[in-house]
């Protein structure tokens, strides 16, 4: 099959992959937004605002603790469930993606959302909230689309991945703009942030077909 043609344009969206990429791996290895996920959190008394649930950190003496008000917990508890399947996603892709490209991204997200899942978890843990459930995948990456890349042909688990992901990553940015508007506590507002930014950079990618 012939390559199709390159776009104008295609080239500057390519050195945004890499970037991307570079950034993602970055991300992951820095330990998130909040001094890492493995970083020790001790559930403590709540004060503040009604339904707040405050967990103290184990950085440095006087660093502020962590509030998780109402809207935190739903939004975390989605980001769990969003991020496993994003995990599930590149699973069922390893070891049968063509484009190098495509494998250098697929496992810079799955590092990166690894790395978010700990964080997530480690505060809901905290809250002495559940760490799993809370997210429907109706219309995008749900059981149909998993089948999909489950049982794509060598030839075309490139295409689905690329289909399956974007829609999955468009989701993820708009769940996290959401909650970023509607506020929350200042770490997990800016979680929302990366989030929101890092999933729709990757959607632009994917959908533009840069990496492949």
């Amino acid at each position: 099959m012939p390559h199709p043609t390159r776009r104008p344009g295609e080239r500057p969206v390519r050195r945004l992959g890499a970037l991307l990429v570079a950034s993602l791996l970055a991300g992951a290895c820095s330990g998130g937004p909040t001094g890492g996920p493995g970083a020790g959190v001790a559930h403590t008394a709540s004060s503040g605002p009604p339904g707040a649930v405050r967990t103290a950190s184990s950085g440095p003496p006087g660093a502020a603790p962590t509030v998780l008000l109402g809207v935190d917990v739903p939004f975390l508890t989605a980001l769990v469930a969003h991020n496993q399947r994003t995990l599930e996603i590149v699973h069922l892709s390893e070891g049968r993606l063509v484009d190098p490209e495509l494998r250098t991204l697929a496992a810079a997200v799955a590092a990166t959302e690894a790395d978010e899942l700990r964080t997530a978890r480690t505060w809901l843990r905290a809250a002495g909230r559940p760490t799993s459930g809370g997210h429907d995948h109706h219309g995008h990456a749900d059981a149909a689309d998993l089948a999909r890349l489950r049982e794509a042909a060598p030839a075309d688990v490139d295409r689905v991945l690329r289909t399956v992901l974007v829609e999955h990553q468009r989701a993820a940015a708009d769940l996290a703009r959401a909650h970023r508007a509607v506020g929350g506590s200042a770490p997990v507002r800016a979680l929302a942030d990366r989030v929101a930014r890092s999933r729709t950079a990757q959607a632009e990618l994917l959908a533009a077909g840069a990496v492949r």
